[in-house]
């Protein structure tokens, strides 16, 4: 290769390094410059060498060196992405973003309308909790500030405060809830919470549309008659045997109803949600209640045992010695003028047993009251710490967050479809 080809194909790479220098973008500019002025010397460099000694063999080198400087170039531009391109593409589109967004907007404004609101309220109880082991006051404190409940270990309860929200996974404890009487705000509805969830929750056109649809292809595929069918009998309800509209609406309410405990305070949290403000305040001092008596019937269990066992024993005591009293006196005036020794140790005897079944009801007594003195002892006192009242506003849907998000999406749908191919280009 003497020194006219080398200047041949020179002229022919500079060619090539303009019309790509046309279309490159300010940053690849700069950076084509600084490769030019390098490929620049070193070629002017081996064109000396080649005048002074044409069989030189690193001009074959030097070639391969400048194609491989080239195709790097020719990467790295491939590589960025133009903002001015990405901008002016965006305007060109301008007009797509001016109709479809009020569109969107407008749409999802419609949907989210259409869709029921919802009100949410919550109320605080904090419940005395018995600490049989007095030692452990220091041992609890220090254990409390790093999180640890020891209550649950010292309490003689076997069931700790904190498995009180798992009652909502007992279809008993929700299903005890379907006979409150519920009033909505407008006066409109009143009735039981149960009648209340399955006749009167608002649905959205969606919704309904796809209850339709569902009921549709249930038609197309009929069930047979041997199907479980559940409770068939309102007056003898049994809550672990529901059938499955009654199933959907007691995990309907398990949504609705919430139960937390601080591990640290004791204190005991209810939220409710409803389509009524004023359903929603009722349910929630209703479920409050209903725990309330949850916790004191099994705190109190045994002790309510224990009165009702000696309240039978004192009656019973009382109704012996009425009985002996009655006779003894029927005997007394009977044998009033009689001398007879038989009379009269007949007489002592039911006197005798007389004194032993009143000592008897009298120490039942004792017993009894007692017992009823424990049943007050182990009755756990509430404290209200804030009242559940009727919510003003609506806690969801996010009408605004909805229509800003669907408006936002659909400008980032527009404007990836518009740049994608420069996005790509790379991988291409």
């Amino acid at each position: 290769m003497n020194r006219f080809d080398i200047k041949r194909k020179w002229e022919e790479f500079q060619k090539k390094r303009e019309q790509k220098k046309a279309t490159a973008s300010s940053e690849s500019e700069s950076k084509d410059t600084i490769e030019e002025s390098t490929l620049e010397t070193s070629t002017e460099e081996h064109v000396d060498t080649q005048a002074e000694s044409p069989s030189t063999p690193s001009a074959p080198t030097m070639t391969k060196d400048t194609t491989t400087t080239k195709d790097t170039a020719t990467t790295d531009e491939d590589d960025t992405i133009d903002l001015r391109e990405i901008g002016r593409r965006l305007w060109k589109k301008k007009w797509w973003f001016v109709a479809l967004l009020p569109v969107a907007a407008v749409v999802s404004a419609i949907i989210i309308v259409d869709v029921p609101r919802t009100y949410t309220t919550s109320t605080t109880m904090a419940p005395e909790i018995e600490n049989p082991v007095s030692s452990g006051g220091a041992l609890s404190s220090i254990a409390a500030s790093f999180g640890f409940d020891m209550s649950a270990v010292q309490s003689t309860d076997a069931i700790s405060p904190t498995l009180y929200p798992d009652l909502m996974e007992d279809n008993g404890f929700v299903a005890s809830l379907f006979n409150i009487r519920v009033v909505t705000a407008d006066k409109s509805v009143d009735t039981t919470y149960y009648a209340y969830m399955r006749y009167h929750q608002d649905q959205s056109w969606l919704s309904q549309q796809g209850d339709t649809i569902m009921k549709k292809i249930e038609k197309m595929f009929p069930k047979s008659n041997n199907e479980f069918k559940g409770n068939t009998s309102k007056s003898q309800f049994n809550p672990y045997f529901l059938s499955k509209k009654d199933d959907g609406i007691v995990n309907k309410m398990r949504d609705d109803i919430g139960i937390s405990v601080d591990k640290k305070t004791g204190v005991i949290s209810i939220t409710a949600t409803a389509q009524d403000p004023l359903v929603c305040q009722t349910l929630a001092d209703s479920v409050r209640e209903r725990l309330q008596n949850f916790i004191i019937k099994y705190r109190t269990n045994k002790a309510r045992r224990d009165v009702e066992y000696y309240e039978k024993l004192a009656d019973d005591a009382r109704a012996e010695y009425e009985k002996t009293r009655r006779l003894y006196a029927k005997t007394a005036d009977e044998n009033l003028d009689v001398i007879l020794e038989s009379e009269k140790s007949k007489i002592e005897d039911l006197e005798n047993t007389m004194q032993m079944q009143y000592n008897t009801y009298t120490a039942m007594n004792t017993q009894l009251e007692a017992a009823r003195a424990k049943l007050r002892q182990y009755t756990p006192v509430f404290t209200m710490v804030k009242g559940a009242d009727v919510p003003i506003k609506a806690t969801s849907p996010k009408r605004m967050i909805f229509v800003a998000f669907c408006v936002f999406l659909t400008f980032f749908i527009i404007a990836f479809f518009s740049v994608k191919d420069l996005l790509f280009k790379s991988k291409r």
